[in-house]
C-alpha cells in the first residue's frame, strides 16, 4: 500500500511540475527560453501522461515535442542569421519574436515616395536602392524608419531591390510599442534618423 501511494504521489507530482512549466512560458518574453522551457514541459507531460494512463495528454506532447524542438533550431538560425547580417552593428536579436521574415525579388519596390509608412525593415540579405537619394543599403541595414516617424507617416523615398533580398519586417504599431518599451532600441532609431538627416543636408 505504502509503495503504491508513493507511486501515485510522483505522477501526481509530475503532473504540477509539467503544468508549472506551461505556467511559467507565460512570462517569458523571449521566444529561446520560452521553447526550451516548453520541451522540458513536454517531457514531463508525457512522463504524467503515460504513467497516469491519460493517453490523449501523453499524444498531445508526443506531437508537440519535436514541433517546440523545431521551432527552436529555427529561431537559433535565424539569430545566426542576423548575427552575421549585422557585422557587429545593432542587434536585433530580441526583436525577433515581434518581427516577420519577408523575401522580394530583384527589381521590386519595397515602397514608393509618399506611399503609407506601415512597416520598418530590416535588411538580412540582399541589396536596396533608394534612388531619390541615390543611396544603397545592404545586410544589417533598417530600411523605412523615418517614414514610420515622419509627421504624416509617408515615405520620403523610394525603395527598390537591386538583388534577390531578404528581409526581418515590423509594423508601425510594432516599432512604436518597443520604442516606448525598450530605451536602447529607441535610442539607436533617433540616432539613426538624425545620422541620415544629416548625410542628406552634407
Amino acid at each position: 500500500m505504502d509503495f503504491l501511494y508513493f507511486r501515485i504521489s510522483w505522477i501526481e507530482l509530475t503532473g504540477y511540475i509539467a503544468s508549472l512549466l506551461v505556467f511559467s512560458t507565460f512570462y517569458m518574453k523571449t521566444m529561446i527560453p520560452l521553447r526550451g522551457v516548453a520541451i522540458i514541459s513536454n517531457v514531463a507531460f508525457m512522463l504524467y501522461g503515460f504513467f497516469a494512463g491519460l493517453y490523449p495528454v501523453l499524444a498531445l506532447h508526443i506531437v508537440l515535442f519535436p514541433l517546440n524542438i523545431l521551432r527552436l533550431r529555427q529561431m537559433r538560425r535565424l539569430i545566426t542569421r542576423v548575427r552575421q547580417a549585422s557585422g557587429g552593428g545593432y542587434s536585433v536579436e530580441w526583436m525577433l519574436p515581434f518581427m516577420t521574415p519577408e523575401e522580394h525579388k530583384r527589381g521590386d519596390a519595397l515602397f514608393r515616395k509618399g506611399d503609407k509608412a506601415d512597416k520598418l525593415y530590416y535588411v538580412e540579405g540582399g541589396s536596396i536602392r533608394l534612388p531619390e537619394i541615390g543611396v544603397t543599403l545592404g545586410p544589417g541595414e533598417i530600411i523605412g524608419e523615418i517614414g514610420v516617424f515622419s509627421p504624416h507617416g509617408e515615405r520620403t523615398t523610394s525603395a527598390v531591390c537591386e538583388a534577390d533580398s531578404r528581409f526581418f519586417v515590423l509594423t508601425h504599431d510594432k516599432v512604436l510599442q518597443l520604442y516606448f518599451q525598450n530605451p536602447e532600441f529607441g535610442l539607436y532609431l533617433v540616432r539613426m534618423i538624425i545620422g541620415r538627416l544629416l548625410e542628406r543636408v552634407a
